[in-house]
C-alpha cells in the first residue's frame, strides 16, 4: 500500500488525514480539518501534488483518536509498566518509537502534552501524527507492528493509569497549536472499572501483587485490602485476604527462584533484539540479586547457542534462527482451506487453514464451552476431534452432551476423543488433528500465555488447535493481552449473547473483511446455540459499531 492508498484507507476508517513534509510540518493550513475530515478528492489532489508526502493524522475528536507517543524502547518500556496485562491496542513502531493508537473518549478535553513521563507525550485535540507508511528524512519507516495494525485490532479505551497522568500533569505543544490543559472525567462508564461484581477477586490479588513487589509489610497490605472490600459495601473476609497476600508471596518467591525459567520464556515469546534492561523490566526485577540472575541466566543462553550477541552494544542479543528447521517448502504447500465448520456460521466469512491457531476469549457464563463443544459437534463426523477438558469431569460431561439429544444421538459423541487434561497440551495435541481445548487456565503470570500457545502452534502440523481462555468484561481481548492474540489466525471474543471476530487474517473471498463484526446468540439447555435474528447462519453479522 503506498501513501496515497493509506491516505484513503484511513479516511474510510474515519481519520482526518493530512499531508506531512519530511520534517514533520504540515504542506497545508492544517486547522480546517481539525474540525472537518478532507474529502477523498482533496486528498487525492495533495499527493498528486505531493507525491511522497507522508500520511498524518489529526487527532483528537475529529478522528476519534487519542495516540501515546513514545521516544524511545525506553520510554515505551515505562508506559508499559502502567498497563493492565490484558491491555491490547494497534501500534505503530515510529523511526525512533512507538505510538499507541486510543479511542478518544468524546466530550472530553483531552490536548497535547510533552514528557507525561520521560520520554513520552500525548496527542489528543490540536495535535497530529504520523502514520504508516511514511518514511523519515533518513529514510526508516513507521510500520505497524505484526497483528497489531489498525486493520488487526481496535483501539481500546484509554487505561486509568495513564488518564491519570495525563490530568495532573502538563506540557508544551508539538505541531504549532497551542496547548490547553488536560481535563478527564474519571467517571467515564465507557471504561473498564477495578473491584466491580466478577473482576474482585482478580482485582485484589493484582493489588496485592503490586504491593508485595514494592516491599509493604504483610499486615500493611492486609489494610489496604480490608478498605478496598469495605469500599464495596462487604464485610472484608479474613481468610479471603490471607490467600491473596499468601499468593502474591508465594508468586514472588517462586519468581526468585525461577528466573532462568522466567527469561527463557520471555526470549520465546519476544521478536527481535532483547536487552538485559528489557529484560529486568518486564520481568520486573527490583533488586541487585535478581537482576544478576537474569544477566546469568542470558549469559548461560548466549553458551547454549539460543541467543547471540547483536551489534556492539553491551547486553543485547538476538535469538539465533534455526535456519534448516524455518525453511517453509512452498512448493509443497498446500493452499486449500480446511472444511471446518463452525457455529454461528463463522466458517462463512472465514477461511481456516492448517496449523491455524483460533483463540475463543470469553467471559464467565457466556458460552465458551459450547461454542466448543458444537464446533466438535459439526466436525466429528468428517475429521478426528480430540477434546481437552480442564473443567468437566465425565458425568457432567455427559450430562451436559445428553442434552444435545434433541440435534443427535448421544451415541454419536463416540466420534469425539474426551480427554480429562493431565499433562502439558503441547504435548498432548495431535498434530494433524482437530484440537480442542477448554480451556487453558493461567491464574496469574498472564504474559506467559504467549509461549504456551506458541508451544502448541510448533507442535501442529497439517492439524488445527481451538483454544478458550477467559477474559474481563469490557475488553474484546482475553488474559494476557497481545500475547494472547499473536499467533491466531482467528481470533473470537464472547460476552453473553454476543460473539465478536476480534481478527480473521483469512477471510472467504468476495466477502466483506470480516474483522469487527458480531452476531448475537441464543444458548438454551447450555449448548444449543441459535440465532437472535435469524435461523440461517450466515445472516445477523453486522460491524460492532452499527
Amino acid at each position: 500500500m503506498n501513501r496515497l492508498q493509506a491516505a484513503l484507507h484511513y479516511l474510510d476508517k474515519g481519520f482526518s488525514v493530512i499531508p506531512i513534509r519530511p520534517d514533520k510540518k504540515p504542506f497545508i493550513q492544517w486547522q480546517d480539518f481539525q474540525k472537518r475530515r478532507a474529502t477523498a478528492e482533496e486528498i487525492r489532489a495533495w499527493w498528486t501534488k505531493w507525491p511522497m508526502a507522508n500520511v498524518g493524522i489529526v487527532t483528537g475528536e475529529i478522528s476519534g483518536i487519542f495516540v501515546i507517543d513514545c521516544d524511545n524502547e525506553e520510554a515505551y518500556n515505562k508506559i508499559q509498566e502502567l498497563l493492565p496485562d490484558s491491555f491490547i491496542t494497534c501500534i505503530a513502531k515510529t523511526p525512533r518509537g512507538y505510538h499507541l493508537y486510543l479511542i478518544y473518549p468524546k466530550g472530553q478535553n483531552i490536548s497535547n502534552a510533552t514528557s507525561i513521563i520521560p520520554g513520552v507525550d500525548i496527542r489528543g485535540e490540536g495535535g497530529y501524527i504520523i502514520a504508516p507508511p511514511s518514511v523519515n528524512v533518513e529514510g526508516k519507516v513507521y510500520t505497524w507492528l505484526p497483528g497489531m495494525s489498525i486493520d488487526e485490532v481496535a483501539p481500546t479505551t484509554i487505561p486509568d493509569a495513564i488518564l491519570i497522568n495525563t490530568s495532573i500533569k502538563g506540557g508544551g505543544y508539538r505541531g504549532g497549536e497551542q496547548n490547553t490543559t488536560t481535563t478527564t472525567d474519571h467517571n467515564d462508564h465507557n471504561r473498564p472499572q477495578m473491584f466491580i461484581l466478577g473482576t474482585r477477586d482478580n482485582d485484589l490479588f493484582h493489588t496485592a501483587n503490586c504491593l508485595v513487589k514494592g516491599g509493604m509489610p504483610d499486615d500493611e497490605i492486609a489494610q489496604v485490602l480490608e478498605k478496598l472490600i469495605l469500599s464495596w459495601g462487604e464485610n472484608p473476609d479474613k481468610k479471603w485476604i490471607d490467600s491473596k497476600i499468601k499468593s502474591a508471596l508465594d508468586r514472588a518467591d517462586r519468581r526468585q527462584k525461577n528466573w532462568a525459567e522466567e527469561v527463557r520464556d520471555y526470549i520465546t515469546t519476544t521478536d527481535g533484539y532483547i536487552t538485559t534492561t528489557d529484560c529486568h523490566k518486564q520481568l520486573q526485577a527490583t533488586t541487585t540479586d535478581h537482576k544478576k540472575a537474569i544477566n546469568m541466566a542470558l549469559l548461560r543462553m548466549k553458551e547454549s547457542g539460543i541467543i547471540e550477541k547483536y551489534g556492539e552494544k553491551s547486553g543485547t542479543y538476538k535469538k539465533v534462527e534455526q535456519l534448516e528447521e524455518n525453511i517453509i517448502d512452498l512448493s509443497a504447500a498446500d493452499t486449500t482451506s480446511l472444511p471446518i465448520k463452525l457455529p454461528l456460521g463463522i466458517h462463512e466469512l472465514v477461511k481456516i487453514m492448517p496449523k491455524n491457531i483460533i483463540i475463543v476469549a470469553g467471559e464467565s457464563n457466556s458460552g465458551k464451552s459450547a461454542f466448543l463443544l458444537n464446533t466438535a459437534a459439526k466436525n466429528m463426523i468428517d475429521h478426528k476431534v480430540f477434546y481437552f477438558s480442564s473443567e468437566m469431569g465425565g458425568a457432567e460431561l455427559k450430562e451436559r452432551l445428553q442434552n444435545f439429544n434433541e440435534r443427535m444421538p448421544f451415541k454419536m459423541w463416540e466420534r469425539c476423543t474426551f480427554i480429562e487434561r493431565s499433562i502439558d497440551f503441547d504435548i498432548a495435541i495431535r498434530p494433524n488433528d482437530i484440537n480442542i481445548i477448554d480451556f487453558l487456565e493461567i491464574h496469574d503470570e498472564f504474559y506467559k500465555i504467549g509461549g504456551f500457545i506458541k508451544k502448541i502452534f510448533d507442535k501442529l502440523d497439517k492439524g488445527i488447535a481451538i483454544i478458550a481462555i477467559q477474559k474481563n468484561k469490557g475488553r474484546d481481548e482475553g488474559i494476557g493481552g497481545a500475547r494472547s492474540i499473536e499467533k491466531a489466525r482467528l481470533y473470537l471474543s464472547m460476552r453473553p449473547g454476543v460473539i465478536k471476530i476480534v481478527k480473521a487474517k483469512n477471510w472467504v473471498s468476495g466477502l466483506i473483511n470480516p474483522n469487527g463484526m458480531e452476531k448475537q446468540f441464543k444458548l438454551a439447555k447450555g449448548i444449543i446455540f441459535s440465532d437472535v435474528i435469524k435461523d440461517d447462519e450466515k445472516l445477523g453479522w453486522v460491524k460492532a459499531d452499527d
